[in-house]
């Protein structure tokens, strides 16, 4: 059993003059991803994209990717057809399969002087080779009601109640939008991983935490995270590790 709080300026940080990426794991460079990863969990960035800018067409291959706004739109478009702007409280999940080619920029133009600040998180699925799929759900009116919502996933206790799919069977993504006061219980699971998203919370047996940090958890769930002010928090529930 673990209890690992990581405070957000001991995240790895990487900047060009239009993104601000904060890394919870080494994602810029010649890294092998499974070397550092948490469960299942390879990537999880916590960026923010100047208007007008992104990231211009690129591929991917077997993973999936699920994206997470915080802040302002990501226009996405990619090879099989999927165009269309993602806002928060919009569940979107890509599975890239055998191949797909996709860009995200952020749909405020130059002009408009809107940030991105978007949540980006990769995990594998269970085999490679898949067909190449895309998913998304607008669940803003889920998340006003103080509770843990299982966002994405491929488990099969959350058939039907999960807004959106994954490819992998042993995992889980969920948010919790929380008002001053409001509690959540932490999944007893394998490997948790819970992010600070927004404003502060208290975390049962780790004390205050603040935006942007982030615990991990071995063997170790079942903690109560508690809002101390208006908070969103991202919780990823994890049955294997890669």
């Amino acid at each position: 059993m673990a209890t690992t709080v990581i405070q957000s300026g001991e995240r790895g940080h990487w900047w060009n003059e239009w993104l601000d990426s904060k890394q919870s794991f080494p994602a810029t460079g010649n890294f092998v991803l499974e070397d550092h990863a948490h469960g299942l969990l390879l990537i999880h960035n916590e960026d923010v994209v100047g208007p007008g800018e992104g990231f211009d067409t690129h591929q991917h291959r077997d993973t999936e990717i699920i994206t997470w706004v915080l802040e302002g739109t990501v226009v996405h478009q990619d090879s099989v057809g999927n165009s269309g702007l993602i806002h928060p409280g919009l569940a979107q999940r890509m599975s890239a399969g055998t191949g797909i080619l996709h860009s995200e920029r952020n749909g405020a133009g130059y002009a408009e002087r809107d940030k991105l600040h978007v949540v980006q998180m990769w995990i594998p699925p269970d085999a490679p080779g898949a067909v190449p799929s895309y998913q998304e759900l607008d669940i803003a009116g889920e998340l006003r009601r103080n509770v843990l919502i299982p966002v994405a996933s491929g488990m099969t206790k959350y058939r039907g109640e999960a807004a959106i799919g994954i490819g992998n069977s042993n995992a889980t993504f969920h948010v919790a939008r929380l008002d001053a006061g409001a509690s959540i219980t932490v999944p007893d699971a394998p490997y948790g991983h819970v992010f600070v998203a927004r404003g502060q919370v208290d975390f049962e047996g780790a004390g205050p935490l603040n935006q942007g940090d982030v615990v991990r958890l071995t063997a170790d769930g079942g903690h109560r995270v508690t809002a101390t002010e208006a908070a969103e928090v991202l919780v990823w529930e994890m049955t294997a590790s890669v």
